[in-house]
């Protein structure tokens, strides 16, 4: 029997994104998803994330950042880096400062 492969995701998310939840509802998207990692604001006025856990969930949690919360007004999703991992790098998802 062979484990799910396990992928990171590193991205930005671009827009209207910061002052509107966004972080909050990336943790909130990262636990009904199950992906662990994190989230932090960027000075340039987007929202940075780290995400990873089985395929199929980082990639539903992708759709979720790319929907963002009610009054965000997400442009663009740029994935910086997209790789399979053998092992997680840790648990749970944290909000950064």
């Amino acid at each position: 029997m062979s484990a799910e492969r396990l992928r990171r995701v590193h991205g930005v998310v671009h827009g209207f994104v910061q002052g509107v939840g966004f972080r909050a509802y990336a943790r909130r998207q990262a636990a009904t998803c199950g992906v662990s990692g994190w989230v932090r604001n960027r000075a340039d006025g987007a929202v940075e994330f780290c995400a990873e856990g089985s395929v199929t969930a980082v990639e539903e949690y992708l759709t979720a950042m790319r929907r963002g919360p009610g009054y965000s007004e997400v442009e663009q999703v740029a994935v910086l880096k997209d790789e399979f991992i053998e092992l997680p790098s840790g648990n749970g998802f944290e909000i950064r400062f």
